[in-house]
């Protein structure tokens, strides 16, 4: 990247004309890594963003030209922060919702924001005149002023501002951070329920987007001199998303070469006089053509050609990792110790203690006061037929919903306000009945995304830290691998993989936390005859200091596996027992069987 910025404003300046332009499409470039964190990383499509870019741009000029500040430096940074600070409050009301919704608010924001900069604020922002006379900023060096005003010193600032930025970016996204912001854009509701706060981190990346368009539209006043209104406007937003999706989104470098794209075609297009006013339309019909022939953008589907050229790591290759030893394995996999910093004991509280849970959906009544206390160790199993309430009663104990009533106890502590991301870092794991994994990431990444929750707790914005970094995670992630044996196709991409795989990693991604208490939501469910003893196997030995709620439709492996079991029906327990009590119940033969004999 310094090569290219040290080389490119000399072709710029023999071959298109100025340097000027390099110095536009860096603006813009800077403007868009921060989208690009936002959209492309974390997938969230803004269509606001230049209501922070003319922030930043209109708060540092209006400090310069009215005079209230003659450090230029200063009021750069001002302006950058006002951005960051206005979206701390458009996130806030934003991020409350998703998809289409949060697009719709931002974009209502936007527009807002051109409407007080063109008429309340006029008077400090200049209204449809904006704001000339911004000046440059100067260092001293040896006794000697330098002054980024004029084509090429302005080239200087803009480019080692973009260089910086880009820095930051690549720091964010190869941080534990960016790991998250990852695992958000797949599958937000499961990387809340691995430990992560899945809304305060998007509220980070909301804003530091932000503060990159501040810093984008402050650049963009200095460069100019010239604050111009048309920074707040939505054809502005719209311009960084079309960049965006140009150059490829995801890749930090794509809304440099997407703006670079765009703006160079738009110059060009502008000097034929044959082409008059038709500039626009070839432009638009360029955007469609790129779109359509390269859906991920020009340096995505460089990356995707290179990858298919060069694949990753052969699964003989991670068939050859080193192997974890058996007594190691044990303790990286065996429960955390729970929250007073020791094991749970016969005389301490219950692992898990529901009392009268109770939750409806309208008029329905999923569940209808059910209880269920299991001491540190058990092995419980909850059956009944289809619309029992056996997956909703899983969902109120991992705290994924909050019941009605009744009151939900972790060892001894009462979680029953508390989210599904409290949960999981209190101990209690859940695997689902449909897998709920990361498909464009690794077996490894998967299995780190769910390990770091614990590790590192609900959020933590550690962005100079590698995501791999964590030695005690990467060991447990290793183990993990071996205990499922998933070695063969550790770092393959989870969509290549066959369904009993990805059924592994799910129970692997419960895993992860070493949790006390674990939740089993069919785990056998789609699987093999093989399949279903290998995984059996594994439950078994999970067993050790774990409490284990196993909810099943396989009669089998369910009188093998628990020591105890509770029937539900219509929402309500209908008994309760050990595997020969419930065998013998007529009642539960009637209601779960029809009256036939159980096997």
């Amino acid at each position: 990247m310094a090569i290219a910025l040290a080389i490119l404003p000399f072709v710029f300046d023999r071959w298109l004309g100025s340097v000027d332009l390099l110095t536009r499409i860096l603006i813009w470039g800077l403007f868009g890594i921060g989208f690009d964190l936002l959209f492309g990383r974390t997938g969230l499509l803004s269509f606001g963003q230049g209501a922070f870019y003319g922030t930043g741009g209109f708060v540092t000029a209006f400090l310069l030209t009215s005079g209230t500040l003659h450090s230029v430096w200063l009021a750069m940074a001002i302006g950058v922060a006002a951005a960051a600070a206005f979206s701390v409050i458009v996130g806030y009301l934003a991020l409350r919702r998703i998809g289409i919704y949060f697009a719709m608010i931002t974009l209502a924001f936007g527009e807002l924001s051109f409407f007080l900069e063109n008429s309340p604020l006029s008077k400090w922002t200049g209204g449809e005149n904006g704001l000339p006379g911004v000046t440059a900023p100067s260092i001293t060096l040896a006794g000697l002023d330098y002054h980024f005003a004029g084509s090429w010193p302005s080239y200087q600032l803009v480019a080692g501002c973009y260089f910086l930025g880009f820095l930051f970016a690549r720091l964010v996204t190869g941080s534990p951070v960016g790991a998250v912001l990852t695992a958000i854009r797949q599958n937000p509701l499961r990387t809340a329920a691995l430990g992560h706060d899945v809304q305060a981190y998007k509220l980070a990346v909301f804003v530091l987007a932000a503060a990159y368009a501040g810093g984008g539209g402050v650049l963009l006043g200095i460069f100019q001199s010239y604050m111009p209104p048309d920074a707040f406007t939505l054809e502005t937003s719209g311009q960084l998303v079309i960049q965006t999706i140009i150059g490829g989104a995801g890749t930090l470098i794509g809304p440099t070469i997407g703006a670079a794209i765009w703006l160079t075609l738009r110059d060009l297009l502008q000097l034929l006089p044959a082409i008059g006013d038709l500039w626009k339309f070839i432009l638009g019909l360029v955007f469609v053509i790129l779109v359509t022939f390269m859906p991920n953008g020009v340096v995505g589907t460089i990356i995707r050609l290179w990858s298919r050229a060069h694949p990753p790591k052969s699964e003989a290759a991670s068939a050859a990792a080193p192997r974890v030893a058996a007594a190691v394995r044990d303790r990286l996999l065996a429960p955390l110790p729970v929250a007073d910093g020791t094991q749970a004991s016969a005389t301490a509280p219950l692992a898990i203690d529901a009392r009268d849970i109770r939750k409806s959906y309208g008029g329905i009544r999923a569940v209808d006061g059910v209880s269920l206390a299991l001491p540190e160790g058990a092995l419980h199993a909850i059956i009944g037929p289809n619309g029992a309430g056996k997956s909703t009663f899983l969902k109120l104990l991992a705290r994924e919903e909050t019941p009605d009533s009744g009151t939900i106890l972790l060892h001894g502590a009462d979680v029953t306000g508390s989210d599904v991301t409290a949960a999981y870092q209190n101990g209690l794991s859940k695997s689902y009945q449909i897998n709920q994994l990361f498909p464009d990431l690794t077996v490894r990444q998967n299995l780190r995304i769910g390990a770091l929750g614990r590790a590192r707790g609900r959020l933590r914005l550690d962005i100079f830290r590698p995501a791999d970094g964590f030695a005690e995670v990467e060991a447990i992630v290793a183990a993990l691998i071996e205990e499922l044996a998933l070695t063969p196709c550790a770092d393959a991409v989870v969509n290549t993989l066959a369904y009993g795989e990805k059924r592994r990693i799910e129970i692997g991604l419960a895993l992860a936390s070493r949790p006390s208490v674990l939740l089993l939501d069919e785990p056998l469910a789609g699987l093999s005859p093989s399949e279903r003893e290998g995984v059996k196997q594994l439950i078994r030995s999970l067993r050790k200091g774990r409490t284990i709620i196993l909810v099943e439709h396989d009669m089998d492996a369910v009188f093998a596996l628990a020591e105890r079991i509770t029937v539900l029906t219509e929402g309500r327990t209908l008994a309760e027992g050990t595997v020969k009590d419930i065998s013998g119940d007529p009642r539960v033969k009637e209601a779960y069987f029809g009256g036939a004999g159980l096997p």
